[in-house]
């Protein structure tokens, strides 16, 4: 690891961009752009709908996580012999779907198609735990903030280029080559790790990680649990992103009901997108600079008033301008959020349990913000989109007290 002031250097900012980038392709072919295509192949709705069964890994990943962190290659390099094969699993199944026909995926072949799509998910949730863990090693606590820029920037890249980008090159250079070049994107974004000499950089301390064998997966989260002030850490990771989750979900639907159109929204979601991932790099900026307990008061401030004032959109929605200034906030401040938020997250993980702990973390903080996001709609309709909005503001600001309370009990400790 290095010295805790140093900035880390170029060739690690790329190998961890390439990486999240890396994971954003197949998220941004499974979640945006492949439900159009199967809709435009007349496939049922319904098994449309099914499609969100295949993120499951993503969601049970905490309970192989702990393997990931103690099972290491000796050739490969802990974490890199994680990353190496399974990314390069996901390239040989995209490569694969490149070289059939979607008439025969789409019909004949359908099981096989969710097949393939389900061990997608399955080597990408996989190799998320172990990149995780690698960039908690590799960054000094300085400069996380600055990591996770680029875990929220570069997958959010990732999902733009194979979700709308790959639609629009559907029409130009069908599926066979558009499904080719996604391929050969992840084969580039293989280059930087395949470089990375972790058994040099980064030796593997099985002294410092836990046993394998019966009962790890209780150990290590134990171990976790256990840790000085980690119950009110788990207060602060489960209601920081409430208010967002509350509120976001509507933001779409509210504007549909104002008579925006599917090319307002894509427009509007594209600059949104893009502004968001220069907010992830502006909050990890700031971040190395006014510390963890700032970051994470003042971005939270701003992602509860950037929900609450969309409250100010009802009604608003043939004044495009207004509408584009309040999203637009609402988006960097989301990006700056996350990242501090995540940047935290990396301070409470153990020498050679990183992986899983950030895990554990990861699922924590959104276990109870699904929940609520589901229920938006609902609520939505019993209070009206403005008391919605509002009381996801008021949301997010009531988390704030529980970050100062969690950061005095630390301080007070050392």
């Amino acid at each position: 690891m290095l010295p805790p002031d140093r900035r880390p250097a170029t060739a690690t900012l790329i190998l961890l961009a390439s990486l999240y980038c890396a994971q954003g392709l197949p998220s941004g072919l499974l979640a945006h752009a492949l439900p159009v295509l199967l809709r435009q192949h007349g496939v049922d709705l319904a098994l449309i709908g099914l499609l969100k069964l295949l993120a499951l890994p993503w969601l049970l990943k905490v309970l192989w996580a702990p393997w990931v962190d103690r099972l290491a290659s000796k050739r490969l390099g802990h974490h890199r012999g994680w990353i190496l094969p399974l990314q390069l699993t996901v390239v040989a199944i995209i490569t694969t779907l490149a070289l059939l026909s979607p008439q025969l995926l789409f019909e004949r072949y359908f099981l096989l198609l969710i097949g393939l799509l389900l061990l997608v998910n399955l080597a990408a949730a996989t190799q998320d735990i172990a990149t995780d863990g690698l960039t908690v090693r590799l960054l000094p606590e300085r400069w996380r903030g600055l990591g996770n820029s680029l875990q929220v920037g570069g997958y959010k890249v990732g999902m733009l280029v194979s979700g709308s980008g790959l639609l629009l090159a559907m029409d130009w250079l069908g599926w066979h080559l558009s499904l080719g070049l996604v391929a050969a994107l992840l084969v580039l974004m293989t280059v930087p790790i395949w470089r990375f000499a972790e058994n040099r950089q980064l030796p593997f301390q099985p002294a410092l990680a836990e046993p394998a064998g019966p009962g790890l997966l209780l150990r290590h989260y134990r171990g976790l649990l256990l840790q000085p002030g980690m119950l009110l850490w788990l207060a602060v990771l489960l209601s920081f992103k409430l208010g967002d989750a509350l509120g976001s979900p509507m933001i779409k639907p509210m504007l549909v009901d104002q008579g925006w159109s599917n090319a307002d929204l894509g427009r509007l979601t594209l600059i949104s997108s893009l502004v968001g991932i220069a907010g992830a790099l502006l909050g990890g900026l700031l971040y190395a600079r006014i510390g963890a307990l700032r970051a994470l008061l003042l971005f939270g401030l701003l992602q509860a008033a950037g929900i609450a004032a969309m409250a100010w959109l009802v009604g608003a929605g043939g004044q495009p301008a207004l509408v584009y200034a309040v999203a637009l906030f609402e988006q960097a401040a989301d990006g700056m959020s996350t990242v501090a938020l995540f940047a935290v997250m990396m301070r409470q993980c153990r020498p050679e349990h990183e992986g899983a702990d950030f895990t554990l973390q990861a699922s924590v903080q959104l276990l109870l913000a699904g929940l609520v996001g589901a229920s938006s709609g609902w609520l939505a309709e019993q209070l009206g989109y403005q008391a919605l909005f509002i009381s996801a503001g008021v949301l997010g600001l009531l988390a704030l007290p529980l970050v100062g309370l969690y950061f005095w009990r630390v301080a007070r400790a050392g």
